[in-house]
């Protein structure tokens, strides 16, 4: 399965960076492919690094802008013109997608995607990986969206909130019939 996962690139925490690695390697031992942003620092780094150690592909969508810090030994790299573009291509190459902890362009990701499935323009599964209570604050957010008529479908229909690493994949393998 192709994943895609939005994250930061910042360097971060032991508390953020240790779901990540986890994550990752069971993504690769898996036999997924992990679609990502294409980035080479950070914790964008961390994933890639072990997907890659756990024998999972690498697939890469970075933005011209950000092309210098792109992943050399991605076993596929596109570099899009834009991150409208950039975005396009990860979530067109994705079988599912999992939100990990970012900053506001993690945010953009994360709300596109939950749009579009939204109104139906996508069924792909989506997991908001909710490490050390990071989004705990827009889980509450989106809740009260739901409660308020906000939202047309089911929060649980949007989205999946995994505490930990393993629920996350769980959660894609199952939705994608791989468990």
């Amino acid at each position: 399965m192709n994943i895609c996962v939005f994250l930061s690139a910042a360097d971060l925490d032991e508390r953020y960076t240790r779901p990540a690695r986890e994550f990752a390697e069971l993504l690769g031992k898996g036999g997924h492919t992990l679609v990502w942003g294409g980035s080479d620092v950070g914790l964008m780094k961390v994933v890639a690094d072990g997907v890659q150690e756990a024998g999972g592909r690498l697939l890469g969508v970075s933005v011209e802008f950000l092309a210098a810090k792109a992943r050399r030994d991605a076993d596929e790299m596109v570099i899009a013109p834009d991150l409208a573009e950039r975005k396009r291509l990860l979530l067109e190459k994705a079988d599912a997608v999992v939100i990990m902890v970012g900053g506001t362009g993690t945010l953009d990701e994360a709300t596109e995607i939950l749009e579009l499935k939204k109104h139906g323009h996508t069924d792909k599964p989506v997991v908001l990986l909710n490490s050390a209570g990071f989004y705990d604050g827009l889980k509450t957010q989106f809740r009260r969206m739901e409660d308020e008529g906000f939202l047309p479908r089911a929060l649980t229909d949007l989205v999946f909130f995994a505490e930990e690493p393993v629920g996350a994949l769980a959660y894609l393998e199952e939705s994608r019939g791989i468990a």
